[in-house]
């Protein structure tokens, strides 16, 4: 894989990861709710996700690739199901609920597991980085090579991910100050990552 296949890899996949889709929307919604580390622990499931996807693209397990599409379907409306769960009881919750973060090992594990979820139940990213990391590895693919690109998109998804977190934690102040309103605002993001996660294309 040469610099230039390199460069435009990474140019690609930070355009990709800037726009909002159903991982940002939980990102955004789990940092406001919560605070930035538990935004990170978001970003760390959905990127472990994203990491099992890449491993299979990398082995090349194409027919796989078509299995666990089918296979996770119904992976996926549940994952709908939860996310649009989620948002109605953050738009119904009290004035003091989310006054002080959750602070339990528990909750930051249940963040992680609701990242890797998002990731994993998403069969149209598996199918799109399957068609996708090729495109920079020549005509002529090796298995390091693919790795190498894998390596790429994952960091820069990574990066770009924790970027988004940044971003909703600067502005977490102003909404904590939206009273009520901020449950709403929060309710709506979890909501956006449900519907997102059932129109199931690219967006991040």
């Amino acid at each position: 894989m040469d610099l230039t296949s390199a460069f435009l890899l990474a140019t690609a996949t930070a355009a990709l990861v800037a726009i909002p889709g159903p991982n940002v929307a939980l990102f955004i919604a789990n940092t406001l709710a919560h605070g930035a580390r538990y935004g990170c622990a978001t970003v760390v499931g959905t990127s472990i996700g994203v990491g099992i996807q890449l491993v299979i693209v990398v082995l090349g397990l194409s027919t796989l690739l078509q299995v666990a599409a089918s296979a996770l379907v119904w992976l996926k409306w549940a994952g709908v199901l939860y996310l649009i769960y989620l948002g109605i009881s953050a738009w119904r919750q009290g004035l003091d609920e989310l006054d002080q973060p959750r602070a339990t090992g528990g909750s930051m594990k249940r963040l992680f597991l609701q990242g890797l979820l998002l990731a994993i139940a998403n069969p149209k990213t598996l199918i799109f980085i399957a068609a996708f990391i090729p495109q920079f590895t020549g005509s002529s693919p090796t298995v390091a090579g693919v790795a190498l690109a894998a390596a790429i998109y994952l960091s820069i998804v990574f990066v770009g991910d924790m970027l988004w977190v940044a971003l909703a934690n600067v502005s977490r102040p102003a909404v904590m100050k939206l009273g009520r309103l901020r449950h709403k605002l929060t309710g709506i993001f979890f909501v956006g990552a449900g519907v997102g996660l059932a129109l199931a294309r690219v967006e991040r």
